[in-house]
């Protein structure tokens, strides 16, 4: 006997329509992306705390490695808000590189930071985390809360399963990550979820130049341009 199916939580039409238009300003924010960052190569991606303080050792070391990498001729990219994202743009905006924020709209207003040569402005998480991986040649992460941390999962993900291509991951300031990547190493790895071999993607630094000499050290053999088969991989990313 078929069942009697109860239609009366389906979204009414009006509902459906404006889903369905979303499609085109997600298309939108992409294209924008594509359009105003595929000149800005190459560049390194910087994450960390919102929260962070102007005065504090965090903001003075970000706004310091941004300095340094745009003065190597890498574009630097935000969150484009404050804190850590602030001191990045700060920094990559003296150097003679663009400093670029993905600004995001959030319920609580995120105030776009003053530091911006390029500013872009999303309103879905997805589309903006395409950008920070798109056209990165490194990430630098610094200390942070849940957004630093999915976006530290986000582009270890997206490498182990191959769907984007290695790049180096530095995580500055080892007391802060100590513990996370004990956790890994102790548990995840004896546990068998992931292997020894791919913390081997992350490393620690302490000093900015140290940040910058490591994202050299792995290019150094290679060069900065993705190799054909790279170019197809973030394609389909």
């Amino acid at each position: 006997m078929a069942k009697n199916k109860d239609y009366s939580e389906r979204p009414q039409q009006s509902q459906l329509s404006r889903e369905s238009w979303k499609v085109f300003q997600i298309m939108a924010e992409f294209v924008e992306g594509f359009e105003q960052l595929s000149g800005i190569w190459p560049a390194v991606s910087i994450f960390g705390s919102a929260r962070a303080g102007r005065e504090s050792p965090d903001y003075l070391k970000a706004e310091q490695i941004a300095y340094l990498l745009s003065e190597s001729g890498f574009a630097v990219v935000s969150g484009g808000g404050p804190g850590i994202m602030e001191a990045a743009n700060k920094g990559g905006h003296r150097g003679r590189a663009p400093s670029v924020g993905l600004n995001i709209e959030l319920p609580k207003e995120q105030l776009p930071n003053a530091y911006q040569d390029i500013s872009l402005h999303f309103k879905h998480f997805f589309s903006r985390k395409v950008m920070f991986v798109k056209y990165a040649s490194a990430y630098v992460v610094m200390p942070g809360g849940f957004g630093t941390l999915d976006e530290f999962a986000e582009i270890l993900t997206l490498i182990q399963t191959g769907k984007t291509r290695r790049i180096p991951i530095i995580l500055v300031n080892a007391g802060f990550w100590s513990g996370l990547l004990e956790w890994m190493r102790n548990t995840l790895c004896v546990s068998g979820t992931i292997s020894a071999s791919e913390l081997d993607l992350v490393q620690i630094c302490e000093e900015p130049q140290e940040v910058v000499d490591a994202i050299f050290t792995h290019y150094e053999s290679r060069g900065f341009e993705p190799s054909l088969s790279e170019q197809e991989i973030l394609l389909e990313l």
